[in-house]
């Protein structure tokens, strides 16, 4: 129904009649004619009237009385005025002085229960008017969004009104939009029968100068309220470069109040403007209802710096850092994702939840990378990678790290930056990390005991100390006019320490400058002395540089002397692949050596050229269908054989490149195992590549990179999370950065990747490589089930015959000479292709009689050669020393046939088809020397960490073995341990130690390997030991109590709590080499970390770490709090102490959480672990539980909820992690469940005090350390969510989580804004 401007009412105002009574008269009339109140329909006539047909001072009054007496909306009359006023405010100042007036009181009023029908018409007028939708780029979702809007674009519009009345420019601002800003008369909807002619007289001259400063004088007043602060937070959080607009507008305000004497006296009003609005980005609300859960959120464990310190052995708000970089460490466990990336993100996730500065966070990074290099200061035995992949974390990862993280500030800083990449320092001064860094750097002088070097880097040290040095005294000569010199030309015998190393590793990558060199005790009085300063012999890379060539002399430096420029490497790297013929596999050679493994300063870009080099290009005129690799052969055999060994693989793993170095193999073994070989192609010396040699080291180098002898999954027991590692999933890897890179679109740098330029911008998928193909798909029918039979005419058949006739042959003649394996060899630069077991070459007779084949045919035909010669052997009509030794030549002759070997073993044994046989020293070899010895110690070190489990033991039975597990171990036993094998090493080692893990003979296994290498007897027992996580659960409870206990002590000893014994000294260890000859010890959380993957029921381990921390936080509570009655009666200060070990418990639990199953674990986590420990019935102790403790243990739970996933996903709204992409899913059906309980729709059986301070802490946490999460919630679960807090008194708490939720949740905030007061 249309409404018309009643004439009564114009004459009742004529005639002085109350504006109130009329409004009431006005409200009894609408009601009959079925409008709603508010009425919208009023709101226009009254507005249309009043501009400016009828602009009668009385109108005004009744527009006021209408208003408060709800009649109509404020929003909504406001909105209708500011698109008509505003414009007009010079030609009508009278009305522009009422319209300011009515919006300093009804400017924040808002009412959202009103009737749909009245909403629906007032939220179309409101964005109609101020066109709001068009001028913020997205559709008004609801009144209260609406509200928001509507309310920052009247600070927005008043703003620039007076900046405008003030003859300011305006124009680089963005303008509100619509009719607001428009001064032009045709788009007012008024009658402009003459309201445009302006009356310039005095008075109305007045009236516009103090309107422009009541403008200000409003705005001032309105944003002091904390209701105004939260629209215009809702504004920053949702829409912040709306928000940068209004703070360039109040910048542009305070930098010409000097200059403009008119705004002079508006100084102190525009002051305190400005003060209002910046105080929005750092608002908090004041939890005034639960002081208890704001004080939970926000403890501190200890002071962060003083949680650092060495001595104290505590760090534990830090372990997280401390456990990454030692799982890092786990030879067995490649990293498909770079050190350098999921190390980024744990700086600033811990940052976050430590609440600490970026001095302390480096500092503690630091610590922890020192205390990773000097739990190895005497590298144990084994074959493992040792102290050159742990300098690698401190040296190079770390720097790589923070070099992200300065980055990510100067790309705010310095927008340039994101484009052009990160140059350090250069021409931008210091920033605010950069100055951290600097002080984290200057206090590390304070831990001596962490700085000392290893023995193996000491002369690494006192070389960078004497850099420092030289540069000192050169800076001084040189200000003396004493002459210059280079700070290269000296050395010193003494004074290096680790610090020197790590500064050097900072400046190297620009990171700080040299300054350094001058800071306060830099350097030692006795260093900087020039008595103990000696000149250096010149650097064999300086005669390199100079052209010289490369000799055999010259290439022996180079390759054990570091480069310590970019520029030596790209030289080195032309060399290889475009030098000489005999330069190229010396240059491969040489960039493979010390410039790989202790070239920390430039390491990166060494790992760049090594991926590079395994893939070189094409060259411009290459034509025909020979491969251009073919050419590259030596230098490929040189590259592959440097690259092969544990620590060098180890160091491109913390680099992130093992998907890069898969699909640069992936060409190499389809080409040249699809090559055959000639007679002259097999070399007689080993000192030329064969192509069966070149073949076999990049086929065996790709094997290495997953776990391609693993058993079916349903030979396992059930509880395995997610798939295992595959090379289509490395290859799924590879190919989604080469998307990113080409599409340009990977926003975030990604440590050394974003030095990497992959040899081809395409995909690599395995179909490209069909000879590769058809064997992945044949291996892996090995492993699921027995082979077919193949007809006698098959060509695979006579393949299996030609090799089976050569070995043979070769068992009748070298039986004798077979027996020995173990003579040495020398170190070769590469290794032969006929020594890999010792067996003899005889050159002249084996060339006629070794069958000409691919290696693709011989490896298409090994495993029905293996069940030719197993049955063989299982029937008698062969013997043990012939099986071996038909093994062995097997290998010499082509070495990657280890692999199919490795494979077709391991899954014969899972099938238990064959009989045992004993180890007796007469068939097969006997481990009883030993074994007694390894039973015991095995023993030992299981008491020792707290594990008090049966274990296997040889008793006066007959020491037996399936025949496949006896050949394979006795093969292995047979290989020579030389440093050219490392790559056959490397292949068998895994894949033996997965076959001892996963059944009960891992001591005779063990024994009969301490027989052959007496050095690594107690890397053996230690090995040996671990297996029986593999095989008990309850090893598994007690090795995690044991970590719990070395951490944080016992729960049932009080004096044992926070002592020098326990902390990360406690859980991780000093050193873990043990002296010889001594039972070997290892700390609980290393033996945990090197044990977790072989578990096989990871879900257990999730439900026992939940347990662990639960248990925790309420006995740590239960010291602090009485429990004879349910109200808390301890201290804060007391609670304070409960809260922070509750902290230090969930810190522990969320880290070795992650490490054990990552991603798949955590999401376990939200999905199932946590919703099912509070729907279960739990047994206790005997005993009141007090109130303290419920809460503590709901915090606990909580805190580890949401550190472990922002470990896996990043706390930020955008991440580096390969996870990121799945948080949102796995948050919101976490988020999803707590909802439901909150509605009512799932009833719990724990207790109400610890769910709701698990959920009060949980939103809090995700609010204060994680807010990014709660943009990838459904709105509708974050207002069930947000009605539950409200429903505990929780207000402030819900308008914090709403608030954070986007653009959904706007109108939610302001529905409930009128809460706050």
């Amino acid at each position: 129904m249309e409404l018309q401007f009643p004439v009564e009412l114009g004459k009742e105002l004529e005639r002085e009649v109350s504006p109130l009574v009329s409004a009431m008269g006005m409200g009894k009339g609408i009601g009959p004619r079925g409008s709603e109140i508010p009425s919208p329909e009023l709101a226009h006539l009254i507005v249309s009237h009043l501009c400016f047909r009828h602009n009668h001072p009385s109108l005004w009054k009744f527009l006021h009385s209408a208003l408060s007496s709800r009649l109509l909306s404020p929003i909504h009359v406001l909105a209708l005025l500011t698109s008509r006023v505003i414009p007009q405010r010079r030609a009508q100042p009278e009305a522009y002085r009422l319209y300011l007036e009515l919006l300093s009181r009804y400017a924040l009023s808002f009412d959202p229960s009103m009737p749909d029908t009245s909403k629906l018409k007032i939220l179309e007028s409101v964005d109609a008017e101020l066109q709001l939708s068009q001028s913020y780029g997205a559709p008004v979702k609801d009144l209260g969004h609406a509200f928001v809007l509507f309310f920052f674009n009247i600070v927005t519009c008043l703003i620039d009104s007076s900046l405008d009345d003030w003859g300011l420019q305006i124009t680089s601002f963005d303008k509100p939009g619509g009719a607001v800003a428009s001064m032009d008369p045709q788009h007012m909807d008024i009658d402009s029968y003459g309201s445009y002619q302006i009356e310039r007289n005095e008075h109305h001259q007045q009236m516009r100068q103090k309107n422009s400063f009541m403008a200000i004088e409003v705005l001032e007043r309105l944003t002091e309220s904390t209701k105004a602060i939260v629209l215009l937070r809702l504004v920053y959080l949702n829409m912040p470069e709306k928000f940068d607009s209004l703070i360039r507008r109040l910048q542009f305000l305070e930098a010409d109040k000097l200059i403009f004497s008119n705004l002079k006296s508006a100084n102190q009003l525009l002051e305190r403007l400005s003060a209002n609005v910046k105080k929005v980005p750092s608002f908090k609300y004041q939890l005034k209802n639960q002081q208890l859960i704001r004080m939970l959120v926000n403890v501190r464990s200890n002071n962060p710096v003083s949680c650092c310190n060495f001595g104290s052995g505590s760090s534990s708000c830090w372990v997280p850092f401390d456990i990454f970089m030692e799982n890092a460490m786990d030879g067995k466990q490649l990293l498909i994702k770079s050190a350098i990336v999921i190390l980024t993100e744990k700086i600033y996730t811990l940052k976050v939840y430590n609440q600490a500065s970026w001095q302390e966070t480096f500092l503690a990074l630091w610590l922890s990378a020192l205390r990773l290099v000097q739990r190895e200061r005497d590298p144990p035995e084994g074959p493992i990678p040792h102290l050159e992949a742990r300098l690698c974390g401190l040296l190079s990862i770390v720097p790589l790290a923070i070099a992200n993280v300065l980055e990510d500030e100067a790309a705010k800083l310095h927008p340039s930056v994101q484009e052009s990449g990160y140059n350090g320092m250069d021409g931008k001064g210091y920033g605010e990390r950069n100055l951290a860094l600097i002080s984290s750097l200057q206090l590390l002088g304070n831990f001596s005991g962490l700085l000392c070097p290893p023995a193996s880097i000491t002369t690494a040290a006192n070389h960078a100390a004497a850099k420092a040095a030289s540069f000192i005294s050169i800076s001084k000569n040189g200000k003396d006019g004493l002459g210059s010199g280079t700070p290269t030309d000296c050395f010193l015998d003494n004074g290096g320490n680790m610090r020197h190393l790590i500064v050097e590793a900072c400046i190297s990558r620009n990171l700080i400058d040299t300054s350094a060199y001058f800071w306060p005790g830099y350097l030692s009085s006795s260093v900087v002395s020039l008595s103990d300063i000696t000149p250096s012999q010149k650097s064999p890379w300086s005669t390199f540089m100079e052209g010289a060539p490369l000799t055999d002399s010259l290439a022996d430096l180079l390759f054990t002397t570091p480069a310590s420029s970019l520029a030596e490497i790209e030289r080195l790297y032309h060399i290889a692949l475009n030098g000489s013929a005999d330069e190229r596999p010396i240059a491969a050679k040489i960039l493979c050596g010390a410039s790989l493994s202790r070239g920390w300063n430039i390491q990166e870009h060494v790992v760049n050229f090594v991926v590079k080099l395994l893939s070189p290009l094409v060259p411009p005129g290459h034509i025909g269908p020979r491969s251009h690799l073919i050419d590259h052969m030596r230098m490929l055999s040189a590259i592959l054989f440097g690259a092969s060994s544990v620590d060098t693989v180890h160091i491109l793993s913390l680099h992130g490149v093992i998907p890069e170095v898969a699909a640069s193999l992936m060409p190499l073994c389809e080409t040249f195992g699809s090559l055959t070989p000639t007679s002259g192609n097999k070399s007689k010396t080993g000192e030329e590549p064969s192509i069966y040699m070149v073949f076999s080291l990049a086929f065996l180098f790709l094997l290495r990179l997953w776990k391609f002898y693993r058993p079916p999954i349903e030979q396992f027991p059930a509880g395995g999370m997610g798939p295992e590692l595959t090379l289509e999933y490395l290859l799924l890897l590879r190919n989604s950065r080469i998307v990113n890179q080409n599409a340009c679109a990977q926003d975030v740098k990604d440590g050394s990747m974003e030095q990497l330029r992959f040899a081809s911008d395409k995909p690599v998928y395995i179909d490209y490589y069909p000879k590769l193909r058809a064997w992945y798909c044949q291996n892996g029918s090995c492993i699921a089930s027995t082979l077919p039979g193949l007809c006698s005419g098959n060509p695979v058949h006579q393949v299996a015959n030609k090799i089976l006739s050569m070995i043979y042959l070769k068992m009748t003649k070298s039986v004798a000479s077979s027996c020995n394996s173990s003579t040495p060899s020398g170190n070769s630069s590469t290794p032969s292709s006929s020594n890999v077991c010792g067996s003899p070459v005889n050159g002249g007779q084996d060339a006629c009689q070794t069958p000409m084949l691919s290696a693709w045919e011989v490896l298409e035909a090994i495993p029905f050669v293996l069940e030719a010669i197993l049955t063989a052997c299982d029937h008698g009509t062969l013997s043990s020393r012939d099986l071996i030794t038909g093994l062995r030549d097997l290998i010499d002759f082509l070495p990657a046939s280890l692999a199919v070997i490795t494979s077709y073993l391991s899954a014969e044994i899972t099938r238990g088809l064959w009989k045992p046989v004993p180890m007796n020293g007469t068939d097969w070899p006997s481990p009883a020397a030993t074994l007694l010895s390894v039973e015991s110690e095995m023993k030992e070190l299981l008491a020792s960490v707290g594990v008090h489990v049966p274990i296997w033991s040889s008793g006066a039975s007959p020491l037996m073995l399936p025949l496949p597990v006896a050949a394979f171990v006795s093969l292995t036993i047979t290989f020579k341990l030389t440093k050219n094998l490392e790559y056959i090493h490397a292949v068998v080692g895994p894949a033996l130690e997965n076959c001892a893990s996963a059944c009960t003979w891992p001591t005779i296994i063990g024994s009969l390997w301490a027989q052959k290498v007496r050095r690594w007897h107690n890397f053996i027992v230690v090995s040996c030991s671990r297996s029986v996580f593999g095989q008990s659960k309850e090893a598994v409870v007690q090795i995690l109590r044991s970590c719990f206990t070395s951490y944080l002590g016992s729960l049932y000893n009080s004096n044992s709590l926070s002592t020098k014994q326990n902390g990360i000294d406690g859980l991780l260890g000093n050193i873990i080499a043990t002296p010889p000859g001594v039972c070997p010890f290892i700390a609980p959380g290393i033996f945990y970390l090197r044990s977790c993957r072989l578990m096989p029921d990871i879900r257990h381990v999730n439900d026992m770490i939940v347990e662990l921390v639960t248990e925790y936080a309420r006995e740590s509570a239960a010291r602090w709090a009485s429990s004879d009655t349910p109200r808390v009666q301890s201290s804060q200060a007391s609670l304070s102490l409960a809260a922070v070990r509750a902290k230090e418990v969930a810190t522990l639990g969320a880290s070795l959480l992650c490490v054990s199953g990552g991603f798949q674990l955590v999401q376990e986590l939200y999905r199932e672990t946590i919703p099912t420990w509070f729907l279960s019935l739990k047994e206790e102790k005997p005993g009141k539980v007090s109130a303290v403790a419920r809460i503590i243990e709901g915090y606990a739970m909580a805190y580890m909820l949401v550190l472990s996933g922002s470990f896996v996903w990043g706390v930020g709204d955008k991440s580096r992690l390969h996870s990121f992409s799945r948080r949102g899913r796995i948050i919101g059906i976490h988020m999803n469940f707590l909802a439901r309980v909150l509605e009512g729709n799932i009833l719990l059986c724990c207790d109400p005090l610890t769910w709701k301070a698990y959920v009060c802490c949980l939103v809090s946490l995700v609010v204060s350390c994680a807010p990014a999460w709660i943009q990838e919630v459904k709105p509708e679960t974050l207002q069930t969510l947000a009605s539950g807090l409200r429903g505990w008194h929780e207000c402030e708490l819900a308008l914090s989580l709403l608030e954070r939720g986007g653009i959904s949740t706007i109108g939610f905030v302001a529905e409930l804004i009128d809460m706050i007061n």
